[in-house]
C-alpha cells in the first residue's frame, strides 16, 4: 500500500509518500498549484509505485482551494480520500504532546491516516460533480439570508416613516406595498399623493386586488400617520426595496439552475412529500454521494445530527447535547426538511405527537423525527425507489 498525504494551499501544496512497511518514498516536497506542479506530481507518484501496488491519495476538504487538485486526481484515476480537518487536527494531536502544526507536519498526518484507518471511504465521481450544485445551493442560502436582512431593514424604515401601514396590509413585504413605497416612501408623501395615480400605483402591482377603497384607507391613515419626516429614511427604504427586487431576480435564476440540475440527477428523495427541488437538492448536495457512508448514523454524524455521548467512571450524563459538527447546511436541510415532512406526511405527523407526548421539547421531537427522515432518505437513495405511503 502506497499512501500520499497532501496538505492543501492557496499557492502550492506540499506533498509526502509513504509505503505501508513506513518507507519514505518521497520526503515532502512541495508542487505550486498549477498545470506543471500537478503533472510533477502524478510523475512522482508514478516514480514510485508500481501496476501492483495498492494506493490511497488523501487531502483535507478545505473548500475551493482543493477543487482543482481533486478533480486532476480524479481524472487520472487515482483513489482519492477527502478527510475532515477536524479528524485530521485530532489525530495529529494524538501523535504528540508538543504543539507542532506546519504544513510539512499536516502532509506527513494525512498520509499515516490514510495507512492507519482502513474504514476511509474514496471521494467518488459524483460527490465531485454534486460540487456544482453545493456550489448552488449554498449560494442561494446566502443570498436568501441576504434577502431576510433587507427585509428587517424594511419593516425597520417603515416603523419610522409610516407605522400605521403595517396593520393595513396582510404583510409590508408584498409586491404592491414595496410598488407603493418605491414611489411614496413616507407617509407625507402617501398623503400628498393623488388618489387615482396611488390606485393606479397598487392595482397595477397587486393585479386588482387592491383597488380605490385601500388607496383611500391608505391614505387616510398616511395624513394622520405620526411616521418621521425623514429624506434619508426615504432614500434608504426607496434603495432597499429595489436592493430586494434584485435579489429576488438572482434567486429565481438560481433556482431555475437548480431545477435543472435536479431534473438529470432523477433523485427520488422528492417524492417525501414536504420535501421540494430546493431542499432535496440541499441534502443530495451536502451529502456527496451515499455510497461513501456505511449506514445512516454516519451520514447523521456528518451533519452533525446525532447526540454527544460523556462518560467516566460512574459519572454518565443525562443530557445527550447535539453534536453540531459536520455541515452547518446539511443540518440546516435536514432539519427544516423534517418541520416539512412532519406536516405532509402522516406517519412522520404521528411519530412527532408520540415524542410531544412522551414530553419532550418541540425542537428535541423534531431531531428524533430528523433521525427518522435520514434513515429514509438513505434507503431511498440506496434503492432508487420513490417514496410510498405507510397504508
Amino acid at each position: 500500500m502506497i499512501c500520499v498525504g497532501i496538505d492543501v494551499a492557496k499557492d502550492k501544496h506540499d506533498c509526502f509518500i509513504i509505503s505501508s512497511e513506513g518507507e519514505v518514498l518521497g520526503d515532502v516536497f512541495t508542487i505550486e498549484n498549477n498545470t506543471e506542479g500537478f503533472q510533477y506530481l502524478l510523475q512522482k507518484i508514478r516514480s514510485n509505485t508500481s501496476a501492483q501496488d495498492k494506493m490511497k491519495v488523501g487531502l483535507e476538504a478545505t473548500g475551493h482551494y482543493s477543487y482543482n487538485i481533486l478533480g486532476f486526481l480524479l481524472d487520472k484515476g487515482l483513489p482519492t480520500y477527502v478527510l475532515n480537518p477536524l479528524h485530521t487536527n485530532l489525530y495529529r494531536k494524538s501523535l504528540t504532546l508538543r504543539k507542532t502544526k506546519t504544513d510539512r507536519v499536516d502532509a506527513r498526518t494525512i498520509a499515516a491516516m490514510l495507512m492507519s484507518d482502513v474504514s476511509l471511504k474514496p471521494y467518488t465521481d459524483t460527490a465531485y460533480h454534486n460540487e456544482e450544485l453545493k456550489s448552488l445551493t449554498r449560494y442561494r442560502f446566502d443570498k436568501v439570508n441576504e434577502r431576510a436582512k433587507l427585509k428587517q431593514s424594511v419593516s425597520r424604515l417603515v416603523c419610522i416613516l409610516f407605522p400605521e401601514l403595517e396593520k393595513l396590509v396582510p404583510s409590508l413585504h408584498m409586491v404592491s406595498i414595496y410598488a407603493l413605497l418605491d414611489e411614496f416612501p413616507g407617509a407625507r408623501q402617501v398623503a400628498g399623493a393623488h388618489l387615482t395615480r396611488l390606485k393606479s400605483v397598487l392595482s397595477d402591482a397587486s393585479k386588482g386586488r387592491y383597488g380605490r377603497d385601500k388607496a383611500l384607507e391608505i391614505r387616510e391613515a398616511a395624513k394622520q400617520s405620526i411616521g418621521s419626516v425623514m429624506p434619508a429614511k426615504s432614500l434608504e427604504l426607496r434603495h432597499t426595496i429595489r436592493l430586494i427586487r434584485e435579489l429576488d431576480a438572482e434567486i429565481k435564476e438560481i433556482e431555475v439552475t437548480i431545477e435543472g440540475i435536479m431534473d438529470e440527477i432523477q433523485s427520488p428523495i422528492t417524492t417525501i412529500p414536504g420535501i421540494g427541488t430546493r431542499m432535496g437538492a440541499m441534502i443530495l448536495a451536502e451529502v456527496g454521494d451515499f455510497a461513501r457512508f456505511d449506514s445512516p448514523d454516519k451520514v447523521l454524524a456528518y451533519a452533525g445530527l446525532s447526540p454527544s455521548t460523556y462518560q467516566s467512571g460512574q459519572l454518565t450524563s443525562s443530557y445527550a447535547r447535539m453534536e453540531k459538527r459536520g455541515s452547518r447546511y446539511l443540518r440546516y436541510a435536514f432539519y427544516n426538511a423534517t418541520k416539512y415532512v412532519c406536516h405532509w406526511d402522516p406517519g412522520f405527523a404521528a411519530y412527532l405527537a408520540k415524542k410531544r407526548a412522551e414530553g419532550k421539547h418541540y425542537n428535541v421531537a423534531i431531531s428524533h423525527a430528523a433521525k427518522k427522515l435520514v434513515r429514509l432518505i438513505f434507503a431511498m437513495e440506496k434503492t432508487g425507489e420513490a417514496y410510498r405511503l405507510a397504508a
